[in-house]
């Protein structure tokens, strides 16, 4: 058993590399070769496996039975689950090595289940949830929780489900008397004016006054893939107003504290998202048609596309 005064090695480990930080333990059986760098407070358990081109974070913790090959990434405070499996070849052959190796990234707060399979060249992005025994083929969002081979998001970490008929009562907390608050900041759900008769049915709203802005256009989502996730992003300026005139969506917004999730399924149900809101469609039945309301004309500037970017923004706000 070898002890550093900065690190311990078991005695029964082979750790070749000198890059190791405080307070990180490696456990027996464990192969770390020269190159490979693992940071501050890690646990590298029983018959884990890394190889030179590795770069590991501070506070990660890799399960018994791991490979990390050449082009894996894992930043900090990342959990892999026992016998989660890397890839760093998307056409592998005996004898024969690609010029350079994918790079797999693993961003902070991310977990990977137990017997996950991860593909080469994958991001997965910060504080997602690989599901036990999941084949991941694409990315994987921020937050994302996915499940199933190939994977596909199933939910969204810490996305209370709100039902439609669950929000604040209308009137509650300022809003108006047919407005729910939400416990995102400025998120409100709107119940739509209807008329039905033998006829058939009419949803109504007026601008300013049941949708809270006067819109500059509207754009119109459908025969979206079951498994495809849209928006992923945030506004500075512009105001939307959500409303799933055919079938059901899943939106999830996001205020930097507060996450919920909404079923839009009535054409009679509006949701408003106000600037500097991050918001993600996804399960889109087969039939469903979004229709969407914005304040402002299309401006690639106005939108945050980058998640990590947003944080930074919000945080200014609660500072």
């Amino acid at each position: 058993m070898h002890t550093n005064v900065d690190y311990f090695i078991h005695e029964r480990a082979m750790c070749e590399s000198p890059h190791i930080g405080k307070g990180t333990r490696v456990w027996a059986f464990a192969h770390v070769l020269p190159e490979a760098r693992i940071g501050a407070d890690c646990n590298v358990c029983d018959n884990v496996f890394i190889e030179n081109d590795v770069r590991v974070g501070d506070r990660v913790t890799i399960k018994c039975g791991v490979q990390l090959w050449d082009g894996v990434t894992l930043e900090d405070d990342v959990f892999v689950g026992p016998n989660a499996t890397f890839t760093n070849d998307i056409f592998p052959r005996s004898k024969k090595f690609p010029e350079k190796f994918a790079r797999t990234i693993i961003r902070r707060g991310a977990s990977v289940g137990a017997n996950a399979t991860i593909l080469p060249g994958i991001t997965v992005e910060q504080g997602a949830m690989i599901g036990a025994g999941a084949v991941v083929t694409r990315s994987v969002p921020p937050n994302a929780i996915v499940v199933g081979n190939p994977a596909k998001i199933v939910g969204y970490v810490d996305a209370k489900p709100v039902p439609v008929g669950d929000a604040a009562p209308p009137g509650a907390r300022g809003a108006g008397l047919n407005v729910s608050a939400t416990d995102v900041r400025g998120v409100t759900l709107h119940k739509m004016k209807e008329a039905a008769d033998i006829r058939g049915s009419l949803s109504v709203g007026e601008f300013e006054r049941d949708i809270p802005f006067v819109p500059a256009r509207y754009f119109l989502v459908y025969g979206v893939p079951t498994a495809e996730t849209r928006g992923e992003h945030a506004h500075h300026e512009c105001h939307q107003f959500l409303v799933a005139i055919k079938g059901s969506v899943h939106v999830v917004a996001f205020d930097g504290r507060k996450r919920e999730e909404f079923v839009l399924n009535a054409a009679t149900m509006g949701l408003y998202l106000p600037p500097m809101t991050w918001g993600i469609q996804y399960k889109y039945s087969s039939d469903a048609i979004l229709l969407v309301f914005a304040s402002h004309h299309y401006d690639s500037a106005d939108y945050i596309r980058s998640y990590d970017e947003y944080v930074e923004l919000i945080s200014h706000r609660y500072a």
